[in-house]
């Protein structure tokens, strides 16, 4: 079987980027990016113009704050314009028994504890290593 991740004949850049993203390993980082953004473009555009996952973001117009940690349950709670938050995003590393939640706020920020951060900072890095970005 072919590797997915191999550049197909004619494919350009926008749907290397969208096939890419779509794999398995990267499905909590495609998440966040669907929480932010619907312009797929301006989210490849992103990923191949930043260094970081806090640039990236920064790139699309939200400002990461950091936490110690994230009461998901509590979050959920105040979903809403009311709440300030817009999405909760949990995330659940397997192989490493990790709870790596985002939350997206009203105010254009993200939720983060450092340890999402820095998860979602490695991935995004895999994610370019991928794209030969």
């Amino acid at each position: 079987m072919a590797d997915p991740s191999v550049n197909t004949v004619g494919e350009t850049r926008q749907q290397r980027f969208e096939r890419i993203l779509s794999l398995e390993p990267f499905k909590g980082l495609k998440a966040i990016f669907d929480s932010l953004s619907r312009d797929q473009a301006a989210l490849c555009d992103g990923v191949h113009g930043t260094s970081s996952y806090e640039e990236l973001l920064a790139k699309l117009g939200y400002r990461v704050t950091m936490t110690k940690q994230i009461h998901v349950a509590d979050c959920y709670s105040r979903t809403g314009p009311a709440g300030g938050i817009r999405a909760v995003l949990p995330y659940f590393d397997i192989p490493t028994q990790s709870a790596l939640p985002t939350v997206v706020n009203f105010d254009s920020t993200i939720t983060a504890t450092p340890k999402s951060a820095a998860y979602f900072n490695g991935l995004l890095a895999e994610l370019k290593r991928q794209l030969g970005a």
